[in-house]
């Protein structure tokens, strides 16, 4: 069943910037690997009869995608890291249907990305993003009505000025649709003070004249694990970014193998070359107090550094994390489906995460993440096991 109505994107833009800051480090770094990406349905929903032909005529329809040249000249303006090679690249790039494998059985979906990882790696975030969409749109969930969303978010910003902190969107993966996204950061460009910052959307960042804000995800370090194993993830992962960005993008995921083992290697070299780290998983409280224990025992002012908040935040949680780490360390927020996705239904659960990696003259190695947070762990439990006893994580 396709449905008369259909869902589509306006540009190839329409993406999370990490994506593509990661995707020219893999250009650069690793051109030959490749990559495999899993739908995981978290939150075990059910697809209504159709979902994976509409989805599929969705994703196919994307390969006419292409960057403009005003989308070219908003990069080469705002991401000066960016060099002219990787924009020219990113101006020919076409996204490639059939690297994606769509199928249902009764309400199961199952969704498979395969090919060469510089390729793939811009798949993750629209395919969520579509499976969002097309859900509320076939099982029959209207969202509020535009006027109640606008009131939402300036009630929730005059909140955030109130208590000074700055925020940025992080929502477009578990977007209620691209409409509703579109209408939050129009609002927040209006009515967000000094609080609103930005988006990780690169293309409602240019649209809205806003700051596109990201650096890397988990599957940088899951990459280098199994490109150079785990107790040299972290540390070839950072490495590598340095080498990329030369101190730009300077915001280091902390948990794809736990922060403990994270803060053992992030030593005083990347503690200082990093401006800070970027909380996912696990108590915020308990990440801010290691963070700022870290820093000092460098001898490195934690004022002068900055943990960005990222994982599942409303206004409540925000609160007490500034709360807490007023006077102490630099912060920041990431919110996500609390923005994009309060209109009034149930946020969907659901990632795709990278599951094999195939480094160059090198065979298939299943990726693990093992986050602070044992029910985001991801992997084989063969090589989650593996992981764990390599690194020294105890239950």
């Amino acid at each position: 069943m396709i449905t008369n109505s259909t869902v589509s994107l306006l540009s190839i833009l329409d993406n999370d910037f990490y994506k593509f800051t990661m995707q020219y480090a893999v250009v650069k770094l690793f051109p030959n690997a490749r990559a495999r990406y899993e739908f995981i349905n978290r939150g075990k929903h059910a697809f209504p009869e159709g979902f994976g032909e509409n989805l599929r005529q969705t994703v196919d329809s994307m390969a006419g995608l292409c960057l403009s040249n005003d989308e070219k000249d908003f990069l080469r303006k705002n991401c000066p890291y960016l060099d002219p090679t990787y924009l020219d690249f990113l101006q020919g790039y076409r996204y490639d249907p059939s690297e994606v494998t769509i199928e249902q059985s009764g309400t199961e979906l199952s969704i498979t990305v395969s090919g060469f990882w510089y390729r793939t790696i811009l798949w993750e975030v629209p395919l969520l993003f579509l499976v969002s969409e097309w859900y509320y749109r076939l099982s029959d969930q209207p969202p509020v009505s535009d006027e109640e969303i606008v009131a939402i978010n300036k009630s929730k910003f005059e909140k955030y000025n109130d208590l000074g902190v700055t925020v940025a969107d992080f929502g477009t993966r578990r977007r209620y649709s691209y409409h509703v996204q579109k209408k939050v950061i129009e609002s927040l460009s209006r009515f967000g003070g000094k609080s609103f910052v930005g988006t990780s959307n690169v293309h409602l960042a240019m649209l809205y004249k806003t700051r596109p804000i990201g650096t890397h995800a988990h599957e940088w370090f899951m990459f280098h694990a199994a490109r150079y194993g785990f107790k040299m993830a972290n540390i070839m992962g950072l490495e590598h970014w340095v080498d990329v960005y030369r101190g730009d993008l300077g915001i280091a995921l902390n948990d794809t193998y736990t922060t403990d083992v994270f803060f053992t290697q992030f030593d005083k070299k990347f503690s200082k070359l990093f401006d800070g780290v970027r909380h996912d998983s696990g108590d915020p409280i308990e990440f801010a107090e290691k963070t700022i224990a870290h820093y000092k025992k460098l001898g490195i002012n934690p004022l002068y550094k900055t943990i960005i908040f990222s994982d599942s935040l409303n206004y409540e949680k925000v609160a007490v994390i500034a709360k807490y780490c007023q006077g102490k360390i630099g912060i920041s927020f990431g919110i996500g489906t609390n923005l994009t996705n309060d209109v009034g239904v149930k946020p969907m659960n659901i990632v795709m995460k990278l599951m094999e990696a195939k480094p160059e003259n090198m065979e298939w190695e299943p990726t693990v993440k093992l986050s602070d947070e044992k029910g985001k762990y991801t992997g084989e439990p063969r090589m989650i096991g593996l992981a764990k006893q390599i690194l020294g994580i105890e239950e």
